[in-house]
């Protein structure tokens, strides 16, 4: 029970809502941007980059939602990370969560903040204000509970998906044979430099697995929503860039705005005002659906010490982690302010946060392969996804470049305050 007297987190998680956080965790500005610089790197054979990392994003999803089905808890990887490795792991585990949470999301919302200057003649403090209020809109969501940031999830979802499905119906009357020849002007190689890139964009699969305890029948839909999303993205994704290049977009704007160049050639004048609201709703899905997931690993690693005990408290009348939700809402409002003061650029905040992800992949397919391998269950299939989920994982992280660092800092430091009440003997085991 909880300290407040709550019985705890609440089961109100359904497959068309698992679905719906797979979806609005992994469907993010990726879409906007990524295909048309792809396209940039490798020309039309940026196509193949698409197909093969939306068949290797199973294998991620796949562990994390085997995990979660077998041991249901509150906490995702940070969980995983307890069970196989103990609480000398899975506390710094959690403060990559935290870094990962507070210093993304303000950078995906001063996304959307760009793409709306792109339509509206908006400066820079105001650009930061609406990528303040996307931030706050979601904690506002959460913080009246899963009910009411399920119904809110699936509403946007719907709506994201709707929309692509549209455009990417109308645009592909404009899809011409000849923009896709030569297929491959660059070569070989650059594919492979587009699938690094391209990889950002399928990050979020396991976000879902830090609501497990909030499952109404975990057993039975973990599986079932990590294959529908898994297709439902992939499809998307490839959809769009497919007429991306297709129809000339990857070549407007120096490719950074390929969805604009789509709109804009689809709805004419409005095009713009369209791209900016849609960034702003598929900004505002990804945000809420983090705000959700994120909030469970700060309240589960409270309970264990690795943050302050006040943080593993549920709200009675909500039935949500408040005091975890609170908190990352108030650290990524300081983070706004670190933007803002010091002009950092969105650049090095996205490759910082991916940092932190990606530490978090590596050590949650390294918990995987532990808990299925001969001391754990045995489970020979599952450890050899998790194992393919580990070398993808380690593969790409030589792209991040020195911000990597920051994550391995915060690994530290979160080991560091793990170990000084320890030492004292009065910590958790």
């Amino acid at each position: 029970m909880s300290s407040d007297g709550s019985t705890g987190l609440r089961r109100e998680i359904g497959l068309r809502n698992a679905i719906a956080l797979y979806v609005g965790s992994v469907l993010g500005s990726g879409v906007l941007v990524l295909p048309g610089l792809a396209a940039q790197l490798a020309g039309p054979a940026s196509l193949i980059a698409w197909a093969m990392l939306a068949v290797a994003s199973l294998p991620f999803a796949l562990t994390f939602a085997t995990l979660s089905a077998r041991r249901p808890e509150s906490g995702g990887i940070y969980a995983f990370a307890r069970e196989a490795f103990g609480g000398t792991l899975a506390a710094p585990t959690a403060w990559l969560f935290a870094l990962w949470s507070m210093v993304g999301a303000p950078a995906v919302a001063l996304i959307a903040a760009a793409y709306l200057g792109y339509a509206f003649p908006i400066d820079r403090p105001e650009a930061f204000a609406l990528g303040f209020g996307i931030v706050a809109a979601a904690f506002a969501v959460n913080v009246r509970g899963i009910r009411l940031s399920n119904a809110v999830q699936i509403a946007i979802v719907l709506a994201i998906a709707g929309l692509l499905v549209v455009t990417i119906a109308l645009a592909g009357v404009r899809v011409r044979a000849g923009q896709f020849q030569p297929f491959a002007p660059y070569g070989a190689i650059p594919i492979g430099t587009a699938a690094a890139l391209i990889f950002w964009s399928f990050l979020g699969y396991e976000n879902v697995s830090n609501v497990a305890e909030e499952f109404v029948d975990p057993r039975r839909d973990f599986r079932r929503a990590v294959y529908a999303s898994v297709a439902i993205v992939g499809l998307l994704y490839f959809a769009v860039a497919f007429v991306t290049v297709g129809t000339g977009a990857d070549k407007a704007g120096g490719g950074v705005a390929p969805f604009a160049a789509i709109l804009g050639s689809v709805f004419g004048p409005y095009g713009a005002a369209g791209t900016a609201i849609l960034a702003v709703v598929i900004i505002f899905c990804v945000v809420n659906a983090y705000s959700t997931g994120m909030s469970r690993v700060v309240y589960a690693a409270a309970g264990d010490g690795a943050f302050p005990r006040r943080l593993h408290t549920i709200d009675a009348e909500t039935g949500v982690p408040r005091a975890a939700l609170t908190t990352l809402f108030l650290g990524g409002a300081g983070v706004f302010v670190v933007y803002y003061l010091f002009d950092v650029d969105l650049t090095l905040a996205l490759l910082v946060a991916s940092g932190a992800a990606i530490a978090v992949y590596a050590i949650g397919s390294a918990a995987a392969i532990r808990i299925h391998g001969p001391t754990g269950t045995s489970d020979r299939r599952a450890r050899a996804i998790a194992v393919v989920s580990l070398a993808l994982s380690l593969a790409v992280a030589p792209f991040l470049g020195w911000p990597v660092l920051v994550a391995v800092t915060v690994l530290a430091i979160g080991a560091v305050v793990r170990w000084i009440p320890r030492s004292r003997g009065n910590a958790p085991a």
